[in-house]
């Protein structure tokens, strides 16, 4: 069980991270209860988690409660206690020491007060008989983020312009309100930290904030935090050095406190315009924690500010941002080309480029036609930026997927050395390489990318690069990587309010359904993504349900159906055509044309591929086209093509290299060449087995049965036996991480992580996290 009391006062990273636990508990046996104070608005109000009233406790569970812990009360006290109490645990375990606090035999406590009220003042009045210096003292250490004894001391010199030791907390400690240990100060109770300040007279808070700045010099961040309390309405000295603390926040990661720091600084700043900027930094930034409702926030506060033109444009460019730009009331592409190209001129190219990629983005998402497209690469190359730049190579990639294909390769096989020193690097690498097909790299880059952006906090965009690596991974047939990264990136789809990429992940889940044979449930899923979908014509997902409905009608001999669903992706007119998307799904439109005799209807649409393949050294088009050529040549040609085929590089292409061989046995099957279809086919199972492809493997079983060779039963495999989630938990333990690195990677406690743990040995058949790899290995293939 969890416990959180008085979750009203947590801060706001606080109080996200306590929902983000709490939501996924749900299917925990972990109970989490978070209290709140009754009326007082709370940052987990907005969280859609469950919530109930606690009453007061019955009279004879209160004098109960409070005969445990006074039980030396004078029989009027006691009334009187249990009187203001009401039936609240908190006031009844702290109210006895406020009362006795007050030095007499039978105080009179306030009255017509709420019960909240009162118990604040149950705190506040044990520090009113402080000695004035402990009371100083008090409220710099309830100020200070630190608990260093040494820090709140030497503030305490300052704001009393004398020495000050240990001794003057003294009278804090026999009162029971703090703790000191060696080279700390703790207080007994949290509320006491809140309470303290609160009772302050405003002018005593920002005499202490100053105290904490004055000894803080050497610490420029906490001291720009202090500043800031000590500050008298605007001051934009303070702002400045608020502003420069969330550059290093986010230069080491931490996006929440450069939010909060912008933040600050803006209400702090002087200038309308330069409050403005603030605030809009501040959203961009909050766009990659997935935090939507701090984003509206923000841009309301915006929205009350007088704007220039520059930046109406770029809120309305940050508020499309978890959409995608999907939504009626956000930027399109041309309009935030245009938008980048007036932030170049005025000298920021960073911020230019973040705008240039959000328009390239919506290229994906959309079709905005060819003169959008050649708008965007045309102020991207006035740009006077490294055209190896990662951002520029996304841009190019999403924009021009074909025509520039082969540039942006070579930039991606340049960049790679350095792609896992930045995550966000690694994340721009493999958007671009999945719009090029290089799903190989695309893996990689977004694989080096999690680790970081997880460390960071970057929700939202963490939610993207699992998505590009689970798509990714199915087009490699690795669906042991791609099953897990599919089900947090729908997951966290939904928690970060992205609903396109929630959806984009079930159309990916629906694909490994597929591809495993579950046919019945990879219809359900892809029936979820087309409605996320459709809503407002996501192509990718549109295009990704067409792919998964392709595969799930191949896998059950539905090659008619198969055809339809898969053409739809090479139709202009139809939501599911995506410009570079279409072009990896030609080995599976193949086999269902050539099974219904659509050939001639094929080849139209291989005729534009071949065009393309001019422009672009995309690997999974070449391959597809190296695998579509043999099998619609008619004549010999065939076999010197499916030669070429398998003498091409798939070296990281199991899958493709499995399907090409097994269309070359069943050709040499069919041509009454058995002997030498054999391997082929032998090959070709031996591939599918290992990768779990339940479906592939069975039609090469089929086809070796009719080539007259047995194949040994496939053995139930591990894995399949484990859902995304377990799955994730037991690659992770087998690679050798703790249970409480398992539990920092999937945002899980240590104890849950060990939970599922002992539910996934008895369904591998091991008995400890060191047989675990063995397991999961030896799962794979045929017995």
């Amino acid at each position: 069980m969890l416990i959180s009391e008085d979750a009203h006062w947590l801060d706001r990273s606080s109080a996200e991270v306590l929902a983000f636990v709490a939501r996924r508990l749900e299917s925990e046996p972990i109970v989490l209860i978070a209290t709140v104070r009754d009326g007082v608005r709370s940052r987990l109000d907005d969280a859609g988690l469950p919530s109930m009233r606690v009453e007061r406790l019955p009279e004879d569970t209160a004098a109960e409660l409070l005969d445990a812990v006074a039980p030396g009360l004078a029989p009027t006290v006691r009334s009187r206690v249990l009187s203001e109490a009401a039936g609240n645990p908190l006031a009844l375990t702290e109210l006895p020491a406020a009362v006795a606090s007050l030095g007499c035999a039978d105080p009179v406590l306030p009255a017509v007060l709420p019960l909240t009220a009162r118990l604040e003042h149950a705190f506040t009045a044990r520090v009113a008989g402080l000695p004035a210096e402990t009371r100083t003292s008090l409220l710099i250490g309830a100020l200070n983020d630190s608990g260093s004894l040494a820090e709140t001391l030497d503030a305490t010199a300052w704001a009393l312009r004398a020495e000050a030791g240990a001794a003057v907390l003294a009278p804090a400690v026999d009162a029971r309100l703090i703790e000191l240990g060696p080279g700390t100060l703790t207080f007994r109770h949290p509320l006491m930290r809140s309470a303290i300040p609160q009772a302050a007279h405003p002018a005593e808070v920002q005499r202490a904030h100053r105290a904490l700045a004055e000894t803080l010099s050497g610490q420029p961040d906490r001291r720009a935090w202090h500043r800031a309390g000590a500050a008298n309405g605007t001051d934009e000295s303070v702002a400045a050095e608020l502003e420069l603390a969330a550059d290093r926040a986010k230069r080491r990661g931490g996006v929440a406190a450069a939010v909060a720091a912008l933040r600050q600084a803006a209400r702090l700043s002087e200038a309308p315009a330069q409050r403005a900027e603030r605030l809009l930094r501040a959203a961009d930034l909050a766009v990659e924690s997935g935090r939507r409702d701090v984003v509206e926030q923000l841009l309301g506060e915006v929205a009350r500010l007088e704007l220039s033109a520059q930046q109406r444009a770029r809120a309305t460019w940050i508020r499309g941002s978890f959409d995608d730009g999907m939504r009626e009331d956000t930027a399109g592409p041309l309009e935030l080309a245009g938008l980048a190209e007036s932030v170049a001129a005025d000298g920021d190219l960073e911020l230019a480029t973040r705008i240039l990629w959000g328009a390239g983005m919506r290229c994906f998402w959309i079709e905005p036609g060819p003169a959008a497209r050649q708008r965007i690469l045309t102020v991207a190359d006035r740009l006077s930026i490294d055209g190896l730049d990662p951002g520029m190579v996304a841009i190019s990639a999403y924009a021009a997927p074909i025509e520039r294909g082969r540039a942006v390769l070579a930039g991606l096989g340049e960049l790679a050395v350095a792609a896992g020193e930045d995550p966000q690097v690694a994340r721009f690498l493999g958007s671009a390489a999945l719009q090029v097909g290089a799903f190989d790299l695309s893996a990689r880059f977004s694989a080096a990318a999690l680790p970081g952006l997880r460390a960071q906090g970057r929700l939202g965009l963490l939610t993207r690069a699992l998505a590009v690596q689970a798509w990714s991974c199915v087009r490699l047939g690795d669906l042991v990587t791609a099953l897990p990264a599919a089900e947090e990136a729908g997951r966290l789809g939904e928690e970060t309010n992205q609903p396109f990429m929630h959806g984009l992940a079930r159309a990916v889940q629906a694909e490994i359904a597929a591809l495993r044979g579950d046919y019945e449930q990879a219809k359900a899923l892809a029936a979820v993504a087309e409605q996320v979908g459709l809503a407002a014509g996501a192509r990718p997902v549109l295009a990704t349900v067409q792919m998964a409905r392709g595969l799930a009608a191949l896998g059950e001999g539905r090659y008619a159906d198969a055809f339809a669903d898969l053409r739809r992706m090479h139709d202009p007119a139809d939501p599911a055509y995506q410009l570079a998307l279409r072009c990896y799904a030609i080995v599976e439109l193949a086999e269902a044309a050539v099974r219904t005799d659509q050939a001639d209807a094929l080849r139209g649409i291989l005729r534009e591929l071949e065009t393309f393949a001019l422009s672009t050294s995309s690997p999974a088009l070449h391959i597809g086209l190296r695998y579509v050529r043999p099998v619609l040549a008619q004549g010999d040609d065939a076999e010197e093509l499916f030669n070429t085929a398998l003498a091409a590089e798939l070296t990281g292409w199991p899958l493709e290299r499995g399907r090409i061989r097994l269309a070359f046995g069943e050709w040499l099957r069919r041509r009454r060449r058995v002997a030498e279809s054999r391997p082929h086919l032998r090959m070709a199972r031996e591939t599918f087995d290992a990768l779990g492809l339940t479906a592939w493997s069975e039609r090469a079983r089929a086809e070796l049965r009719a080539a007259g060779e047995a194949s040994p039963r496939r053995g139930p495999d591990a894995r399949d036996q484990l859902t995304p989630h377990e799955l994730s938990i037991a690659q992770l333990a087998a690679e050798g991480l703790t249970n409480r690195e398992i539990g920092q990677r999937l945002y899980l406690s240590h104890r849950t992580v060990s939970t599922h743990l002992h539910r996934i040995f008895p369904k591998v058949g091991v008995s400890s996290r060191a047989d675990l790899g063995a397991a999961l290995r030896a799962g794979t293939g045929a017995r």
